[in-house]
């Protein structure tokens, strides 16, 4: 079982930046892709960047783009995720996500363990 523990979350003005990291219990975490969701009140959980177990590929959902990155330290077993330009939706609880394939996470597809998650509220 992989145990992922997400940090980071908290309250922020539009416009401002927060990191977001998370840390695996995994000894092989390299293996893993590894990726970032969230889910607003009311909506669904949804896709918002991932990251290959070998850092040459990432993903991003279009509303992030250019806003977000998502990055990896596979010594740490860390997965972070700086999110700067930040708008009041964004606000939602955000979930650290392992599995085989960041391409299929676009989908919500090939997730095999989650974290409990990290409340990050944008203040307008």
């Amino acid at each position: 079982q992989v145990q992922l523990e997400e940090s980071g979350g908290g309250l922020v003005q539009a416009g401002g930046s927060r990191r977001l990291s998370c840390v695996s219990s995994a000894r092989n975490f390299s293996r893993y892709a590894m990726g970032w969701f969230r889910q607003s009140p009311g909506k669904e959980r949804e896709f918002v960047a991932g990251i290959s177990w070998n850092n040459v590929a990432t993903y991003y959902t279009d509303s992030v783009k250019g806003r977000f990155i998502i990055s990896r330290d596979n010594v740490k077993r860390a997965v972070d995720l700086q999110m700067n330009s930040l708008k009041p939706k964004d606000t939602a609880v955000y979930y650290c996500a392992a599995g085989d394939s960041a391409y299929m996470f676009r989908i919500n597809y090939g997730i095999d363990y989650w974290g409990k998650g990290t409340l990050v509220t944008v203040s307008s």
